[in-house]
């Protein structure tokens, strides 16, 4: 999960609270300490980490809590409050026609980035073309035209011409036919004056609605001065934070391009094109802090389960209708929405919970048993009553597995089973589900 060990240390911060009998100025000063720590280890500037950490003690001693609210609700709701300044002020990226332009050093995931905000885009309903401005990395432009077939978006590059503006003039003709055209320009391995003399020009031929950095949360604390300079240089009125998945100082890098006033609007969550979240720092928030995020959930299904599909499963399930061939279409859709991580951190409480060695062997079992599926026959997964000893050893054989695995396998599908016909025989819910499907809004059962 995005700063996982960040988030460790600021949940059980909150249990101490949590199940604390009362509050008194001793544990808000040891919480308080804790957080400070925490924020320290994840790269976060000291000053910053230090005015977060003196406003919550503050806070916490001074005000009396709200009617209702409980002393031990009231600081943790000080701390998730004062926790979501420091990560900025969220911006809406809009789905509008508009020119793009992107910009970032070298080794910061600028190129797969583009590829990730292009399908973004284009499954919103708007045309993209994509202009390979970077001249100077060899390759630049086969990795992006790469990208572009995966996609299915059109790329338009001149392989061996070193003039940027040249290529990005004939671009910008290229696709004056599309709602979006986003530009590629050259990285350097710092910011050199050449590097932000061509960006200049290329800002200046383009005339962006947006520009966007590109920034590897590894970067830390650098990543504010990076921010700063090249927004000196053209403007920078969007961040995308990268590699956001599996490092210890994205603290730093969201906390410093927040006081820049350069609003982060995505984080690269993983290798995936599909890995790219919109950043709103109160649902980014809650999820580090395991209070879950739901709407990021069903937003995901939305956009990556085939409506239709959907559907047609959701009234599968409720008839009272389960078989294998409804279960290997529960796992393929479980497949479509991401690494099983991100999906457990968007439940409440579930953050966490998983250690990394369990999370990996679930995918590892979940991958088997789509394998074993596939070595079924249709009569075996219409009834699964059929599969026996003799069925096991032939299905384990055709799949490479072991017949241990086609038993786990079944006992997970039983389980299921069971739990979806309560679902089906509860009157309240099952009404609920029919009526949602009716109006057209379906969402991803629970």
């Amino acid at each position: 999960m995005v700063l996982e060990a960040l988030g460790a240390s600021l949940r059980n911060a909150l249990r101490k609270i949590a199940g604390a009998s009362h509050v008194d100025p001793a544990l808000v000063k040891e919480v308080v300490r804790d957080i400070q720590r925490a924020l320290l280890q994840a790269d976060v500037d000291v000053q910053l980490a230090l005015t977060l950490t003196r406003e919550v003690e503050r806070r916490a001693l001074a005000e009396k809590p709200p009617a209702g609210m409980s002393p031990r609700e009231h600081v943790i709701r000080i701390i998730y409050e004062e926790l979501v300044k420091i990560l900025g002020k969220p911006k809406e990226f809009l789905l509008t026609p508009q020119r793009i332009l992107m910009v970032g050093l070298y080794g910061q995931g600028k190129t797969t980035t583009i590829g990730k905000l292009a399908q973004y885009l284009h499954k919103r309903g708007l045309s993209v073309g994509l202009v390979a401005g970077d001249v100077h990395r060899p390759a630049a432009f086969d990795q992006l035209s790469q990208i572009g077939q995966q996609i299915q978006i059109p790329v338009f590059g001149v392989p061996g011409e070193r003039n940027a503006e040249a290529v990005v003039r004939r671009g910008l003709d290229e696709f004056r036919d599309k709602d979006v055209l986003v530009v590629d320009s050259a990285g350097r391995h710092a910011l050199e004056d050449d590097l932000i003399r061509e960006i200049k020009q290329i800002a200046k031929l383009v005339k962006p609605d947006e520009t966007v950095l590109v920034l590897d949360a590894s970067t830390g604390q650098q990543a504010g001065p990076q921010a700063k300079a090249f927004h000196d240089a053209v403007g920078v009125t969007s961040v995308i934070v990268t590699k956001l998945d599996g490092t210890a100082k994205g603290g730093g890098a969201l906390s410093a391009v927040a006081e820049t006033g350069a609003p982060i609007v995505f984080l690269g969550v993983g290798e995936h094109l599909d890995d790219l979240e919109k950043f709103e720092p109160p649902r980014f928030l809650s999820r580090l802090l395991g209070m879950g995020d739901l709407e990021s959930l069903l937003e995901k299904a939305q956009e990556t389960l085939d409506e239709a599909e959907a559907e047609a499963l959701t009234k599968d399930l409720l008839s009272g209708k389960f078989d294998l061939n409804l279960f290997e279409k529960q796992l393929g859709m479980l497949g479509k929405m991401g690494s099983l991580d991100r999906l457990l951190s968007a439940f409440p409480g579930m953050a966490g919970r998983m250690k990394e060695e369990d999370l990996g062997a679930t995918q590892e079992r979940l991958k088997k048993f789509k394998v074993i599926l596939q070595s079924m026959t249709a009569e075996e997964k219409a009834d699964p009553k059929l599969i026996k000893a003799s069925r096991i050893l032939r299905i384990a054989r055709g799949s490479g597995t072991h017949p241990k695995d086609i038993k786990e396998l079944l006992r997970h599908y039983n389980m299921s089973r069971k739990a979806i016909k309560g679902i089906a025989g509860n009157r309240k819910m099952r009404k609920q589900l029919m009526k949602q499907l009716q109006s057209g809004g379906f969402e991803l059962p629970a």
